[in-house]
């Protein structure tokens, strides 16, 4: 395909306070094979403005917008999308890379077959540091069921995206720009902007494409939110619990998928008891109890849930040698 045939895609950056890793993600950017791209970083208000950083690439193809004041991670996600004016979109976090032919493999198909929405792939894990974590990445493609999943187009894939989770709208997918409302996308759903993306697409009516080759890579780090919603930041953990219940609640209450209820609702009761413990721990017991008994009425009988309800009556001095419980 040459240049002139090649439709735009936009590629997305949104970023905040990450110069070295933004300057790599940029490049990658620069770097693809797939040269009709317009390149959006958004910058949510950095400390320290990487305009220098933009200039250093001397590329009429990247446009920059910088925030007067921090918006939140998903509002300046949300704009570099509504920024986009290429017919293909694709997120690239701005600590993560793609490899040269990312765009080059995953373009073409969506060009042969009008009635796809999406086309992904698997990604590799490295570190803080760029190295590859081979064990990492092994975990990564079978946790997200990628290694079981069939190459080539899969019509329905509301049980791929939604279930198994193994679409990274954010970091390993290009989408099909025009068929999303960037606008319908809800505050409530925060962190999980991804998720809630992949179910947009699932209800489309379009399909997906899969390449199992690794074509991005995935940095694993201390500052990304997968890790800080883990045990040690407990503000991080509530907003993801909350995250969830709106995003399972939604799925639940509609219609297309009720085959997948039972696992929604279930889902749905997790983030209750998770959100439950984490007020726990940041000492809001009157708070954390009603989840807990949200979340026995619909399970009865759940060892974490009973656990965490039972530490909520628990004087605080054993409280805060039993928290190991709520991880």
């Amino acid at each position: 395909m040459s240049l002139h045939q090649q439709p735009l895609v936009s590629v997305v950056i949104p970023t905040y306070n990450r110069p070295e890793y933004l300057q790599q993600a940029i490049a990658s950017a620069v770097q693809q094979t797939y040269q009709n791209i317009e390149i959006i970083v958004s910058d949510n208000c950095s400390p320290e403005n990487p305009q220098v950083i933009i200039e250093s690439f001397n590329d009429s193809r990247i446009r920059f917008w910088r925030h007067k004041k921090n918006v939140g991670m998903l509002a300046n996600q949300q704009h570099a999308f509504k920024m986009a004016q290429g017919k293909y979109v694709a997120s690239l976090h701005d600590d993560d890379v793609w490899n040269q032919d990312f765009l080059a493999k995953l373009v073409p198909p969506l060009e042969e077959n009008p009635d796809l929405i999406l086309a992904f792939c698997d990604q590799y894990i490295i570190d803080a540091n760029g190295i590859i974590n081979d064990i990492g990445t092994e975990e990564n493609t079978r946790g997200f069921k990628r290694d079981l999943l069939t190459p080539g187009i899969h019509q329905s894939f509301s049980k791929i995206g939604l279930i198994d989770k193994s679409i990274p709208t954010a970091a390993s997918c290009v989408i099909r720009n025009h068929f999303i409302d960037w606008d319908s996308i809800p505050s409530e759903v925060g962190g999980m902007w991804d998720l809630y993306l992949t179910y947009l697409c699932c209800i489309s009516g379009g399909g997906a494409y899969y390449s199992p080759e690794r074509l991005t890579r995935y940095r694993a780090h201390e500052q990304t939110d997968t890790m800080l919603s883990g045990s040690r930041d407990v503000q991080a953990k509530i907003r993801k619990a909350k995250s969830e219940m709106f995003c399972y609640q939604v799925f639940m209450e509609d219609s297309r998928l009720k085959e997948f209820r039972t696992h929604f609702q279930q889902k749905w009761l997790e983030a209750n008891t998770t959100l439950g413990i984490g007020l726990l721990r940041s000492e809001d017991v009157a708070a954390a109890r009603p989840y807990f008994w949200q979340a026995l009425k619909k399970q009865k009988f759940n060892l974490r849930t009973l656990a965490a309800l039972t530490l909520s009556f628990t004087p605080r001095f054993f409280t805060s040698k039993l928290i190991g419980l709520s991880k």
